[in-house]
């Protein structure tokens, strides 16, 4: 059964860091393009950040230059490295890959909240 594994999350104060990390089992990462998905309390889940397999990078505008998502194949790992944090990170954060196959599936998420 292929399984994709978030932790890292936590309470943090506005201004911190935190490094999330992705790993799966039943699969190996490096056959897929990789997302970090986020839900709000409140909100439609969406896109926060996303990794090709040659190693493009994207991210939506709220994040870009306070997130980086990075990959390492060789330990079966993808992480999301999220600095500068504000109130409006807080959310459940989800890794899968970025494909119509997984559309539908999605993992326990990790909690990151933000706040002072």
């Amino acid at each position: 059964q292929v399984r994709f594994v978030e932790s890292g999350g936590d309470l943090v104060q506005p201004g911190g860091s935190l490094r999330l990390s992705c790993t799966a089992s039943g699969t190996i990462i490096s056959i897929y393009d990789m997302g970090w998905y986020r839900q709000a309390p409140g909100k439609q889940r969406e896109l926060a950040a996303y990794i090709a397999r040659d190693g493009i990078t994207y991210y939506i505008s709220s994040v870009m230059g306070r997130f980086t998502i990075s990959r390492d194949n060789a330990e079966n790992m993808v992480y999301l490295q999220m600095n500068r944090l504000i109130a409006d990170d807080t959310a459940l954060y989800y890794c899968k890959p970025n494909n119509n196959y997984y559309q539908h599936y999605w993992g326990q998420g990790t909690q990151v909240t933000v706040s002072s």
